[in-house]
């Protein structure tokens, strides 16, 4: 159905101007997922040109590429991107440039697995070693995380270089900067570990550096989590320090999600509660920054998004499930001849079942094949993997050739 004026969908589509003098043409953006479209050598797919073209073409004002690794020993998945030394540059500009049609923006989200990094391709490092069912690692050297900011800067200097409009540092969801600002995960006892004024070190350090190795004029945002919802982790008292912390920094955005992917955990997007999820954790983060916020997960609904920025929660919304089903919804949203998109249900799915089922469903939309059917989730799931699994050989043989 179409929405009517008393949706007062208008709220969305009000330009943004970000402290650093980007502006964003509206209030809608893509929150950063891993797509795994890339070539399993680290270097953007045509298919994967055409899926950010295709959000860009749909109406909205930023899309954020998930986990692009500056370092590919902590990838969280073969098909993710790599920007570093013996990166096809050129591939790299064309994504930029057809990411960004329409007005659009398109962001990179600086990303390193840690304690996640797949271990097939990776060497699964966190800030203490663990050593539990599904998941171990080893603890990064106090070396290893100081040189940890130059690599992240090093990233973003080269994302500026080829054309993309900003970086997002990803410190949420349970990869590396986010296993920092855990006391479940961090147990060091240097200046990283300890009380939440030394777990959030390794994350302003990143910042500053990420600012200085762009410049003033370059947007550059974070992802926290308000909560990684585990007994004993990062909790919302936790997160408004780290808010007040980077408001004293140069950064334009605070992206608030949650939940995390550690084994056995419930990621916030698989939850089965009404959705929006961290709206009332943001009305409470406004009193500790005057950074624009946008808030991620659980946005099912030009309603919600229209009360989340009109009531004050959120400057942009951050939608990713609901564009995977209909790319173009943020212009449908604006012209009015869109509804909410319908949200497919499964019968108890596997663990990560879920996630592979969307991420089949990106692959449909990149390649212009996607129909109004709803595929079948155990043969997404194996497609899924079949595809991570062809694709070790490749980066094995990029990453890590032989006599190496």
């Amino acid at each position: 159905m179409a929405y009517s004026e008393g949706h007062h969908r208008d709220t969305l589509f009000q330009p943004l101007e970000l402290p650093c003098g980007t502006i964003l043409k509206n209030r809608i953006g893509k929150s950063a997922m891993s797509d795994s479209l890339g070539d399993g050598c680290g270097n953007p797919t045509d298919a994967q040109i055409r899926l950010y073209e295709r959000w860009a073409e749909g109406g909205l004002a930023v899309s954020i590429i998930g986990e692009v690794q500056g370092n590919p020993n902590f990838a969280e998945k073969p098909g993710n991107l790599v920007l570093g030394p013996g990166a096809e540059l050129d591939r790299f500009a064309l994504l930029a440039h057809r990411g960004a049609v329409n007005d659009a923006q398109l962001w990179l989200q600086l990303g390193h697995a840690g304690a996640m990094a797949h271990p097939p391709i990776s060497d699964p490092k966190g800030p203490s070693a663990i050593d539990i069912p599904g998941l171990t690692c080893a603890a990064l050297t106090r070396d290893e995380i100081r040189n940890l900011p130059s690599e992240f800067a090093r990233t973003a200097r080269m994302a500026k270089n080829v054309g993309f409009g900003g970086v997002q540092i990803h410190a949420a969801h349970g990869f590396l900067l986010s296993q920092f600002l855990s006391p479940l995960f961090n147990k060091r006892e240097d200046a990283y570990g300890g009380a939440i004024t030394a777990r959030m070190r390794l994350l302003l350090e990143v910042v500053d550096e990420v600012r200085s190795a762009v410049g003033p004029r370059f947007p550059v945002a974070v992802k926290l989590n308000a909560t990684d919802q585990l007994e004993g982790g990062f909790e919302q008292d936790d997160a408004l320090a780290m808010i007040s912390a980077l408001d004293g920094t140069g950064i334009d955005l605070i992206d608030i999600s949650g939940g995390t992917y550690f084994p056995g955990a419930k990621s916030a997007s698989d939850g089965a509660g009404v959705g929006p999820y961290f709206i009332e954790f943001a009305k409470s983060a406004r009193r500790w920054t005057k950074k624009p916020l946008m808030v991620t997960g659980g946005f099912k609904t030009l309603q919600q998004a229209v009360d989340a920025v009109s009531g004050g929660g959120a400057d942009v919304v951050g939608l990713a499930r609901a564009l995977v089903l209909d790319p173009a919804l943020p212009r449908g949203w604006q012209t009015g001849t869109a509804g909410d998109p319908t949200f497919p249900r499964f019968a108890s799915p596997p663990e990560g079942g879920i996630t592979a089922w969307y991420t089949m469903r990106l692959t449909q939309l990149a390649e212009d094949r996607e129909t109004t059917d709803v595929p079948d989730l155990m043969a997404a799931v194996k497609a899924y993997e079949d595809r991570d699994f062809d694709r070790i050989a490749k980066w094995k043989n990029r990453f890590q050739p032989r006599g190496s």
